[in-house]
């Protein structure tokens, strides 16, 4: 049986609908306070959400379309795709004066400040086709909710005040709020993807965690410091301390742009075998997708699976080396002697082309006993031998699986053959594969 979500995503868009249905509600009844200090943020969530990293799309599992790349989760996993908007929003929730006045507006009209920009700056995104802009909006939503309920109240009833007055320790409070409020965040992501993908949550979580020591200090940092800045000077610190992670977004893309040439760069080695006629058409882009699902399946994260898509996609480069093609590039089907030849010429291309040496470690020891592999390989070499086995169509996936399972003394793991039989259950890369998942 494959593992279901017990929270699933419609539960996490209700209770956002429900939130900021109730909080334009509210502040539509009751108007706007302070409506020049929610303007200026709210113009500022808006231009951080148009300015959003627009060449990559949020974190989504997307087919592959026919010739294109593996699917993948887009983008470093983790990363704020918006990292001024959400600076913008938190510091806005945080707010609790403006030129040394007190503010007097409360958690439903953050809320509805922060909606109402998220969605005017994601307008622009969603006619580009920019995918799960929906998910970025409640988990934007959610998250302020949690920090205005956490500061706004306290602060409104001098509660937080009499408590650490107006010194040091109230920098610490907001600093400490924002770091309960990144792993709010983290968690809830992880939770959302969970639901989206089946897959397990602890990696996921990982995943969203190691951000928190990248982008998102930046993010919380700059919310917190525009927060006090404005309280101290008004609205003039707000363009003030946007600027610094302004040009930190820009950098960032620059250095995402460098990253999908090179994944791009070897997405195309990958292809010189199909182009040779040594391996049918897509296998290296199928093997990668599917080795990904099982990496993600059986645990593996972050560098873990980037290691492991680029040795999928690069696991048959040695067969440029044959002088006859192996029929339908079916390497399983070879013996044993043969593969191991194409294995550790195969990764001596791979050390050439300057990826990490764990990917050509993946791709020598292909024919190797699973015992004496690393995880990766193992999860490519069953993977493989299912492309293999199935080609094009995936008409015979169940004959298979079993054949895969029989073999599991020597050649295959059972726990990846299992983990492959589970992600192909769930239908996720093409049709569903009957079995004992």
């Amino acid at each position: 049986m494959s593992r279901r979500p017990c929270v699933t995503v419609p539960a996490f868009h209700g209770a956002a609908a429900v939130l900021g249905g109730a909080a334009l509600g509210w502040t539509g009844w009751h108007g706007v306070e302070d409506p020049g200090i929610a303007l200026a943020f709210g113009v500022l969530i808006a231009v951080g959400e148009f300015a959003r990293w627009g060449s990559v799309r949020d974190r989504e599992v997307r087919p592959a379309g026919p010739g294109g790349p593996p699917p993948a989760l887009e983008g470093p996993p983790g990363r704020e795709p918006s990292p001024l908007g959400a600076a913008a929003a938190l510091g806005y929730a945080l707010l609790g004066g403006s030129a040394g006045r007190p503010t007097t507006h409360g958690v439903l009209q953050v809320v509805a400040v922060v909606l109402a920009g998220v969605l005017a700056g994601s307008v622009p995104n969603i006619a580009r086709g920019c995918g799960r802009v929906l998910d970025h909006v409640v988990r934007r939503v959610l998250t302020v909710a949690f920090a205005a309920v956490c500061f706004q109240p306290l602060y409104a009833t001098g509660v937080l005040t009499g408590l650490v007055g107006k010194g040091p320790y109230y920098a610490l409070y907001l600093l400490l709020l924002l770091l309960l409020t990144a792993l709010c965040d983290a968690v809830l992501a992880a939770l959302m993807l969970r639901a989206r993908t089946g897959y397990p949550f602890g990696p996921l979580l990982r995943d969203e965690l190691r951000a928190l020591a990248g982008i998102r200090s930046a993010v919380c940092a700059t919310g917190a410091v525009m927060s006090l800045g404005v309280a101290v000077a008004g609205l003039w610190a707000v363009p003030l301390f946007s600027v610094p992670l302004l040009l930190t977004q820009l950098s960032f893309r620059r250095y995402e742009a460098v990253r999908t040439t090179y994944r791009q760069t070897i997405a195309s080695l990958s292809r010189a075998t199909e182009i040779a006629g040594y391996t049918p058409r897509g296998h290296a882009r199928r093997v990668a997708s599917l080795s990904t699902a099982v990496g993600r399946e059986l645990g593996l994260s972050g560098p873990e699976l980037t290691v492991l898509e680029y040795a999928a996609l690069m696991h048959d480069i040695g067969q440029l080396s044959l002088v006859d093609p192996v029929p339908e590039g079916a390497t399983a089907l070879l013996s044993v002697a043969e593969q191991r030849r194409i294995a550790s010429l195969g990764g001596a291309v791979v050390r050439q082309t300057g990826v990490p040496a764990a990917v050509a470690v993946v791709v020598e020891c292909q024919a190797d006993p699973y015992r004496d592999q690393p995880l990766p390989a193992r999860i490519v070499r069953t993977v493989n031998a299912y492309d293999d086995l199935t080609g094009d169509s995936a008409g015979d996936a169940l004959t298979a699986l079993e054949r895969l399972r029989l073999r599991t003394a020597h050649d295959y793991q059972p726990e990846v053959v299992e983990s492959l039989a589970r992600v192909l259950a769930r239908g996720e890369h093409g049709p569903p594969a009957p079995g004992r998942a």
